[in-house]
């Protein structure tokens, strides 16, 4: 029981603490945010060095020190997004009047460079670990970018709740690209999707000829689904989760709902 319950002990800190940490990064003046951005790329060459240090080590602590590799990484790509480094060309809310499949590209135009950014990481990582025995910290990523992918499909097909202290001022325009309506349809297939990949890593965590590297890494990466999946939830639900963070904020948080959302868009015609 303590070698699964450790796992999901670690990845609740892990991620209550580098959300709050990139939380309050981004919340200072914008006049640090190339110190923030020197230090990330700092961490993320250290993290593929470890990556890499670690692709032949199957120990308990290996798959720990992977999963929080891959989460290093990580922090590069959403860093840059959120101080606005690397967005995309378009850098406006969606124009007046576009239809569905004009909000679509412009919606792609607004995050090309960010997508392609997770690509270079992504890439990064299969080839800091190719070809070793520990692909915890690939798994983790490609875990990360599916399930933020989900989200970013989710939002721009509408949802009922957005958590609107999570994005800073000067990227507010985003909000234009999203739908106005309280589900989708798509949220039922991610959030099928995501139970049966939980159920299947949950599985393998407690097989009864699981090695303790498998158990610490398949344990990992089924909490990281979790809080995923509860990240979901809160996009349909008014589920106060930015309370977890109302420390590091400067200024009182709020979930954004449909009827706010309609306010804050330029257009309704641009849904």
């Amino acid at each position: 029981m303590l070698a699964c319950g450790l796992p999901v002990l670690y990845t609740l800190l892990v991620w209550w603490l580098s959300t709050g940490v990139v939380v309050l990064l981004v919340r200072l003046p914008r006049r640090t945010y190339w110190v923030s951005l020197v230090g990330v790329t700092v961490v993320l060459a250290l993290a593929l060095w470890g990556l890499a240090a670690n692709r032949s080590d199957t120990t308990v602590f290996a798959a720990y020190l992977s999963f929080t590799c891959a989460i290093l990484v990580w922090a590069w790509p959403e860093m840059s997004l959120l101080t606005g480094l690397l967005t995309g060309p378009w850098r406006q809310p969606c124009p007046e009047g576009c239809g569905p499949w004009g909000r679509a590209a412009y919606a792609v135009r607004a995050i090309l460079y960010h997508e392609l950014a997770l690509v270079a990481a992504g890439v990064a990582i299969i080839g800091a670990t190719w070809g070793g025995a520990n692909p915890v910290g690939a798994w983790t990523f490609a875990l990360l970018w599916l399930m933020r992918l989900s989200a970013k499909l989710n939002l721009f097909m509408g949802v009922g709740f957005f958590e609107d202290a999570f994005l800073p001022e000067h990227l507010r325009y985003f909000r234009s690209f999203f739908a106005n309506r309280p589900m989708n349809s798509l949220f039922v297939v991610s959030m099928i999707a995501s139970m049966v990949t939980i159920t299947g890593l949950v599985r393998k965590t407690l097989s009864a000829d699981a090695s303790a590297f498998e158990i610490a890494s398949f344990a990992l990466l089924a909490s990281l689904l979790g809080l995923a999946i509860l990240e979901h939830w809160c996009l349909v639900l008014p589920l106060p989760l930015t309370a977890l963070w109302n420390w590091w904020l400067r200024s009182p948080t709020k979930s954004v709902g449909p009827r706010q959302m309609r306010t804050l868009k330029r257009s309704s015609d641009c849904t």
